[in-house]
């Protein structure tokens, strides 16, 4: 069973990552949102945002109905806790995105804001609501192994602070439009 010190740690990790990514993407217009730097394969802010949304939204339904069956009571993870938030976390190596998970500007960049806010309301319901031992559930990540239902909570948090770290690049980037800030 998950503690609630584990829990309380979950939902702090998920709550301060989502405020990251809310807080980058304030006052951008249209045009910074979709800016893309000149970079092989980079993506503008709103690809950035989409991919964390259409990927916390996959893992949180898997979560949900992974826990709907029999518990494992193995243990079998392939990293510790914090090696999921130090791996997951930084950009050291560059992951190729799973082709599901890909950007292609399925909302409005302007609404981006409110989708991720709903993706994440409804991560941190699940994580607190949830009476299943997340330590006993596992599902295998195409990179880093065997990870458990309570490190892929933490994974969403450091995937999210990952691509946060991206997207506060792309507007660092020499071309990119700093004159259009824009009050939201």
């Amino acid at each position: 069973m998950i503690t609630p010190a584990e829990r309380e740690f979950a939902l702090q990790v998920l709550d301060q990552s989502g405020t990251r990514v809310l807080s980058l993407l304030q006052r951008l217009s249209l045009e910074q949102l979709l800016y893309r730097p000149q970079q092989p394969d980079g993506w503008s802010v709103a690809e950035n945002v989409e991919h964390l949304i259409v990927t916390e939204r996959r893992l949180v339904r898997v979560l949900e109905k992974l826990v709907l069956g029999p518990a494992d009571f193995r243990t079998r993870c392939s990293m510790t806790d914090e090696e999921v938030l130090r791996k997951i976390g930084t950009a050291a190596n560059k992951v190729q995105a799973p082709s599901q998970a890909l950007p292609t500007l399925r909302w409005p960049a302007e609404t981006l804001s409110h989708e991720f806010a709903t993706a994440r309301r409804a991560t941190g319901d699940f994580a607190s609501a949830t009476t299943a031992d997340l330590r006993r559930y596992f599902i295998r990540h195409f990179l880093f192994g065997e990870i458990d239902g309570y490190q892929w909570l933490l994974f969403i948090g450091a995937h999210t602070e990952r691509h946060s770290a991206q997207a506060e690049r792309v507007k660092t980037a020499p071309r990119f439009p700093i004159h259009q800030v824009v009050q939201r």
